[in-house]
């Protein structure tokens, strides 16, 4: 059965949400960037959701979970939530 570990960012809007990724994709820690940004609680956990299989979280976020490169910045992902950047830290098929 398909696993995955990820680790995200949740914020109000998508602008905040490119922005970020911007700053993470120059350089800047995902996780440092999660502590200082994210809505979410897992946010003091540098935004680690853990090991979850499909079905555990949101559609939205399961699509891109289960299909995007392990170690590549995803989005902005718009869920009921707000808006996410998501990466795959490792995943088994």
């Amino acid at each position: 059965m398909a696993n995955a570990n990820a680790r995200h960012i949740l914020v109000a809007s998508e602008e905040a949400c490119l922005n970020l990724k911007k700053e993470i994709e120059g350089g800047k820690d995902f996780a440092a960037a999660a502590k200082e940004h994210s809505s979410c609680p897992s946010s003091a956990n540098g935004g680690d959701l853990g090991n979850f299989g499909p079905g555990q979280m949101v559609p939205e976020f399961d699509k891109v979970v289960f299909s995007a490169d392990v170690g590549t910045v995803q989005g902005p992902v718009k869920t009921q939530f707000g808006y996410h950047l998501l990466e795959v830290t490792a995943r088994q098929d």
